[in-house]
């Protein structure tokens, strides 16, 4: 509040007092500015350090398509269905416990054949599954 010094005229001062409103501001534009940095949310680790490797030459991932047609394919040969599916990875699982699959779909592919393929691969042993896609 603003006061005046006391006269005959003793009517009251209207005008505001912005020097409170301004304080206010400050102290929310600082509390803003402190705990912004703390909304981020990231992960602060120190990462353990090893001798660099090279990568295993004879550990390629199995490389498995499925065109638009819905044509299964292992390593570029055509399997006829999911059970032959099943058994050739099994068989690759057999010579390789660590494999890969390397998942090749055409975007046209309707989800639920997608869904049977990762099915069967997940049904065969096989964890390691990734997409593989095209830079746009």
């Amino acid at each position: 509040m603003a006061f005046k010094p006391q006269s005959e005229d003793e009517t009251a001062m209207s005008e505001i007092n912005v020097t409170p409103l301004v304080d206010v501001m400050l102290v929310l534009v600082i509390i803003l500015l402190v705990t912004a940095p703390l909304l981020t949310q990231s992960v602060h680790v120190k990462l353990p350090k090893t001798v660099e490797t090279t990568a295993d030459v004879n550990a390629q991932p199995l490389q498995l398509g499925v065109d638009a047609q819905g044509v299964i394919t292992l390593n570029k040969t055509p399997i006829p269905n999911l059970l032959a599916l099943e058994a050739s990875l099994k068989a690759e699982l057999v010579k390789n416990p660590d494999c890969g699959v390397h998942l090749y779909v055409d975007k046209a592919v309707v989800y639920a054949k997608l869904a049977e393929v990762m099915a069967t691969v997940q049904h065969a042993g096989i964890s390691k599954l990734a997409f593989v896609t095209l830079e746009e």
